[in-house]
């Protein structure tokens, strides 16, 4: 990727290589383009920031990756806990609203689920149909999600840049109309 590969390789290196937390600061373009196809004709959009859907702090275990992937490990040793987890969660464009949102339950529903502390989902691609509306009334049907902090548009998933983050490692998230902070503590 010769265009808008900087910001993800600035926390590849955070996370990878770079001692003590980090804060995750949204990037200033994105783009959901075919880079491969054309690297040089690159499709950025400005980016918004990230957005809150339900305001307050967390701070726990990270664990999250793409939701799909992640709902494949359930009833198998391989499932993380969710428990005291901040959940980083992220689909591609195969997943529209309604696939999102059944995943999305099922995984609640799985052990720990009630001790979720907070939430931060990525970017969708333009073609899973996602937008903010829909997330939000997704977001606010899940009675297991009341009182948890939850931030969206958050810069990983299926779009570039990305960031990069230690599953396992430590987070802490603080969503307020206006303000959102996300802060890698440990990795």
């Amino acid at each position: 990727m010769k265009k808008g590969n900087d910001y993800t390789i600035d926390y590849m290196v955070k996370c990878l290589f770079e001692k003590g937390g980090y804060s995750v600061i949204p990037s200033d373009h994105w783009s959901d383009d075919k880079w491969y196809i054309d690297q040089v004709n690159r499709d950025f959009i400005t980016n918004r920031g990230n957005e809150v859907i339900h305001e307050g702090t967390a701070e726990g275990t990270l664990i999250g990756g793409n939701l799909c992937t992640l709902n494949l490990l359930q009833g198998t040793p391989f499932m993380p806990s969710i428990r005291q987890a901040v959940l980083f969660l992220e689909d591609d464009e195969a997943s529209g609203p309604e696939t999102f949102d059944r995943d999305l339950q099922s995984l609640l529903h799985q052990p720990g689920g009630e001790e979720i502390r907070g939430l931060v989902i990525g970017k969708f691609q333009k073609a899973s149909r996602m937008t903010s509306h829909l997330l939000k009334q997704i977001i606010e049907l899940k009675k297991e999600l009341r009182g948890v902090p939850v931030i969206t548009e958050a810069d990983f998933g299926h779009t570039s840049p990305m960031i990069t983050f230690p599953v396992g490692g430590r987070a802490h998230i603080t969503a307020e109309r206006g303000r959102t902070m996300i802060r890698i503590l440990d990795h």
